[in-house]
């Protein structure tokens, strides 16, 4: 018996262990957006949310997990970047960024929606599919 619990043991270790080590998704990898790059990134994907956020800022922490899981829930539809504002605080000014978390959907290379606060999963969700009529 002891020997089957071991057996079913490794093996769940052995899966756990080449889902942590494959590549993610393109699609489902957030982007690191800075000076260079945002123009770019905004141009390059029809449906983009950007977390405007600080590595000192603990409702930015809180929402950081939330981002990574909708990520992957809409790999292919939704494009998640993130901007930290204490690293770029030229595009934080330019955006006229006073509150971080601060996240902008963009679609189509336009500002169509903004939110600004540490909102819960359900919340942000319900967000996106208004905005970006998903369904």
């Amino acid at each position: 018996m002891d020997e089957d619990l071991e057996r079913i043991r490794a093996k769940k270790l052995e899966e756990m262990k080449q889902r942590m080590s494959s590549p993610q998704s393109d699609e489902a990898s957030i982007l690191v957006l800075n000076h260079e790059n945002y123009a770019e990134s905004v141009k390059n994907n029809q449906n983009l949310v950007v977390d405007f956020w600080a590595p000192w800022c603990g409702p930015c922490r809180m929402v950081a997990p939330v981002i990574e899981a909708l990520a992957s829930e809409y790999a292919g539809k939704i494009r998640f970047g993130k901007c930290n504002t204490d690293e770029n605080q030229q595009i934080a000014y330019r955006f006229g960024i006073s509150a971080i978390p601060t996240l902008f959907f963009y679609q189509n290379e336009k500002l169509v929606h903004q939110v600004a606060g540490a909102l819960p999963k359900v919340q942000l969700e319900m967000e996106l599919r208004s905005v970006f009529k998903i369904i």
